[in-house]
């Protein structure tokens, strides 16, 4: 007679080899899977830029394998070379670029403009005052779920790469980079800089004395003399940043520096200097700085220092086309004084602009473009705002070719990622973006990117299925 123990036994047992059953079909399925799937993808279009050489491919084709780039050439080459199952992604009469490199941007910064009464009562107020309210008026939670959005909307647009320079808080941006590599939230690869290296009094002045320091040091690191230049680095160095970024002013030593930079690469890490006046551009050039962030009174014996010495100039042209005027009028209400003054200004900004850009390609200093945007543009994403620094330069008289080099392989050279990013070529990261019509012809398409692709997946896809 069975007990209900015997019962019960004879019910796992069954449960158990139904369960075997189970596993070893999936077990021995697993191969055939592989072999009807192949794991690549085939992406064909009208035309692929080499912004290198500027020649172009077309009809082109890029084979993709597990996130990396395996071939480059011809549709029916590429198609005879791939097996059964192979995905096929055709962008019809697209062209073709890598992915665009943002060298210089802030992620966790969304600077709102104050009001003119406001803006004329304090220091730098209209960015000092939405930076104070970054750090005091935000938590470091709520200010790495802001980069976030502004990173995916980043990426949407086309920056598959992005080097954050800085107003990230302790980690922010470090935070965020982790979180995008891990696959958690959707953004560009991300080189941290984590906090800039400053001396007193830099961005933010006349703060209450009680609470000063306190929210400066979540900002910065404050440089007072050598010894502190290198705890610094090594501070920033605790935190996994991939870069150091120095913003240098008059008051900065030449030794701070060069112990900065001493440090720095000691660990294998680039410095990127801010430097605008000539005085602070000759610091950076004698301390040995990797890259000199904006640069605009660079003279020509300055220019002919950073090409000898390698040092890239990075422009950050958001700005050299009334940039500031179209914010003020898509944000506040301006008085038509402060108005004319805009307008003005804007004037004078796209001659000084224009002379910068010529003399800057004359010299044959290396070069790469960032758009340095930390401002929130009403009507526009985050993506949508950086990418208006290509047709800034492109009114500034750089020829596309160049521009486009500037925001793909000169920026991967710069950032030490020329193995990886900035051109499709086999080994590197799939990363892919496609326009319309010819940016060569038209530098303005790269405001309108319709196809993303990063790690070889579609970020978006808004171009209409070939026939």
């Amino acid at each position: 007679m069975k007990t209900k123990w015997h019962v019960w036994l004879m019910i796992v047992r069954e449960r158990i080899s139904v369960s075997m059953v189970v596993f070893l079909s999936l077990f021995l399925a697993a191969p055939l899977a592989a072999e009807t799937s192949s794991g690549l993808t085939l992406v064909t279009a009208g035309r692929l830029l080499d912004p290198k050489t500027g020649n172009i491919l077309s009809p082109a084709g890029v084979l993709i394998e597990n996130g990396k780039i395996k071939e480059v050439g011809s549709p029916s080459q590429l198609r005879a070379h791939a097996p059964p199952g192979t995905k096929a992604i055709d962008l019809g009469s697209a062209s073709l670029l890598p992915g665009l490199i943002d060298s210089h941007t802030h992620l966790l910064l969304d600077v709102t403009l104050p009001t003119e009464e406001e803006s004329s009562r304090r220091y730098n107020s209209d960015f000092a005052s939405g930076l104070l309210l970054a750090i005091a008026g935000m938590s470091p939670g709520e200010r790495v779920l802001r980069g976030a959005q502004l990173a995916r909307e980043d990426l949407e647009s086309g920056f598959t790469t992005v080097r954050n320079l800085g107003h990230s808080g302790v980690d922010g941006d470090v935070v965020l980079r982790d979180a995008i590599n891990a696959g958690r939230v959707p953004g560009p690869r991300i080189l941290a800089a984590g906090r800039k290296l400053t001396t007193e009094g830099s961005y933010m002045r006349n703060l209450n004395p009680a609470l000063g320091e306190e929210i400066v040091k979540q900002e910065f690191l404050q440089i007072r003399g050598t010894d502190s230049a290198r705890a610094a680095v090594r501070s920033n160095l605790f935190y996994n940043v991939d870069v150091i970024k120095v913003t240098i002013g008059e008051d900065f030593a030449t030794a701070e520096v060069a112990a900065i930079v001493e440090e720095a690469h000691r660990q294998h890490l680039r410095v990127a200097a801010h430097a605008i006046d000539t005085a602070s551009i000759q610091t950076a050039i004698d301390a040995g700085v990797d890259s000199i962030e904006h640069g605009n009174s660079a003279t020509d014996e300055q220019l002919k220092a950073m090409r000898t010495k390698g040092i890239f100039l990075d422009l950050t042209p958001t700005f050299f086309d009334g940039f500031d005027l179209k914010m003020h009028d898509a944000s506040i209400v301006v008085s038509a004084s402060v108005r004319s003054g805009l307008v003005t200004g804007g004037d004078r900004a796209r001659q000084r602009a224009a002379a910068r850009v010529q003399r800057f390609l004359k010299s044959g200093v290396k070069f790469a473009a960032g758009s340095d945007m930390c401002w929130f543009y009403p009507g526009h994403t985050r993506g949508q705002a950086s990418a208006m620094m290509f047709t800034a330069l492109g009114k500034a008289g750089m020829p596309t070719i160049d521009i486009i080099r500037a925001v793909t392989q000169n920026a991967a050279e710069m950032l030490g990622w020329q193995d990886r990013v900035g051109s499709v070529e086999p080994g590197k990261y799939a990363d892919l973006i496609a326009v319309s019509g010819d940016p060569i012809a038209d530098i303005s398409e790269l405001e309108r990117v319709r196809f993303v692709m990063k790690d070889g997946l579609i970020i978006r896809n808004d171009l209409p299925p070939a026939h």
